[in-house]
């Protein structure tokens, strides 16, 4: 995906492929001694399935059209074992989720959110996490958790 400024912001494209990324997260499970259960699972392959963040709330109604009974604490639980366990992001700003497009690795990516389509595209660029670190520490500072998102309008909506 070439566009204007690539030789200053290194980024690449994600493929959505929800079954490759609930593989995936399959395997890091195991490869951690994780228990996916099969609501966490669940709740993985619906955040994956969509094509933009997704509200708890959202996910309790798809998952109420399956199991009538699914309650709000269950949903929160499903979300923080993935959250905890970074297979899934929270945008705060939004309060929805998404998944993570490297389940099997630690890591802070800040995000560029569309206040028209709310689209979220993950900008995967170990500089500017270092950037953050490196001030943060020259103030002192030592962060236990970071999340940036940019809102703004994405290409596609820029076009109509």
């Amino acid at each position: 995906m070439a566009h204007e400024g690539a030789d200053i912001l290194h980024t690449h494209p994600h493929h959505h492929d929800a079954k490759g990324f609930v593989h995936a997260v399959e395997a890091a499970s195991l490869a951690r001694g994780l228990r996916l259960t099969p609501l966490r699972k669940e709740v993985l392959e619906l955040i994956a399935s969509e094509h933009k963040p997704i509200k708890a709330y959202d996910l309790l109604a798809l998952l109420r059209e399956k199991h009538g009974n699914a309650a709000p604490p269950t949903v929160y639980r499903a979300l923080d074992f993935l959250l905890e366990n970074g297979f899934i992001h929270k945008l705060e700003s939004i309060n929805a989720f998404v998944s993570c497009h490297h389940p099997d690795e630690a890591h802070q990516v800040p995000f560029l959110i569309c206040d028209v389509c709310s689209s979220a595209q993950e900008v995967c660029d170990e500089r500017v996490a270092s950037l953050i670190e490196a001030q943060a520490s020259a103030f002192g500072f030592r962060p236990q958790a970071q999340t940036l998102e940019v809102h703004g309008v994405c290409k596609r909506c820029l076009k109509t």
